[in-house]
């Protein structure tokens, strides 16, 4: 099984983790495990790396590329989301650091079958974790004119949201819509030649939508940087990089909330409600791939890095 992966934004994560030589370190996203060996490369013979992910191919690639470091690994196939009961079914109180790569891997992207691209004739699957109930079929097939519409323009942000909803409901009326070249005709005869002739192709926006509400990418964000941040030592770093701006805008807003957690009305003199700040911002803008990086990796164009400290 061939699972590249070219770590986005690696130096600049490795930096920014503060990496104690025995601590106890997350990767939420194991992915290819680009990040993960690099920073157990650091670790002392008492450090840890938890290495998280849903992808069962990622899981597997991973197992490989780092059995030089068993030692000081712990595997774990779930979602970041339940990165609370992960890490007290490991015993682990604290952690030191946490790493969140977020989106859909090259790999995925890359492997046909799993319905990611839409340059990739393959059935409408577009799950991360292969043994959940909804994919990519579902969503297009069952969902509502109404709850279509407001995916496609809200987690896609696509202008042509009300058309390619109801051009996929009347297409679906005649036949079942199964595969991902299908639903890219759907969408081509939806968005008008004037809209398709330049930019991105004209799929994209859709794919990101229903990709995200498949895999309930941004649900997760704010509720996981809340747990990690409570599991976080003193001093300890939480890295997010994000591919779009909804991602990258839950992040920012919620490293907000715990910068600034008072509730309060503005004109109270003194605070009341008794919330405490609970993490410093690193950066107050994100950190962005350098000219080198984007050559030897053009999808790192749209990462964005943010970083947070415990206090």
């Amino acid at each position: 099984m061939n699972f590249e992966h070219k770590p986005v934004l690696l130096n600049e994560c490795l930096e920014n983790l503060n990496i104690a030589h025995n601590g106890v370190y997350v990767d939420g996203t194991l992915g290819g495990a680009g990040h993960s060996i690099e920073i157990v490369k650091l670790l002392g013979e008492n450090g840890m790396l938890i290495g998280i992910d849903q992808d069962e191919n990622a899981i597997e690639a991973a197992k490989i590329k780092l059995t030089d470091y068993s030692d000081k690994i712990k595997i774990v196939r779930d979602n970041f989301s339940n990165l609370e009961n992960i890490l007290n079914d490991l015993n682990v109180d604290e952690i030191d650091g946490i790493l969140l790569d977020l989106g859909v891997s090259s790999h995925q992207l890359d492997e046909p079958e799993r319905g990611f691209s839409y340059n990739e004739d393959a059935p409408l699957d577009m799950r991360m974790d292969n043994r959940a109930k909804v994919s990519a079929k579902t969503v297009v097939n069952t969902y509502s004119l109404a709850d279509l519409e407001r995916i496609i323009k809200e987690f896609g942000e696509e202008r042509w949201a009300r058309r390619i909803a109801n051009f996929i409901v009347e297409h679906r009326v005649e036949k079942e819509i199964a595969t991902t070249f299908e639903l890219v005709d759907i969408i081509k005869k939806a968005v008008p030649k004037s809209a398709r002739r330049d930019g991105p192709h004209p799929g994209r926006r859709t794919f990101q939508a229903i990709r995200i509400e498949v895999n309930k990418e941004l649900e997760i964000i704010e509720k996981t940087i809340y747990t990690a941040v409570k599991k976080l030592r003193k001093g300890g770093r939480i890295c997010i990089i994000t591919f779009h701006s909804l991602e990258d805008r839950i992040v920012k807003n919620t490293y907000k909330k715990l910068f600034n957690p008072c509730t309060c009305p503005h004109n109270f003199p003194i605070c009341k409600c008794g919330l405490q700040r609970q993490i410093k911002i690193i950066t107050r803008k994100p950190i962005i791939s350098n000219e080198e990086e984007l050559q030897l990796n053009p999808r790192a164009r749209s990462a964005k890095l943010r970083v947070a400290e415990k206090i």
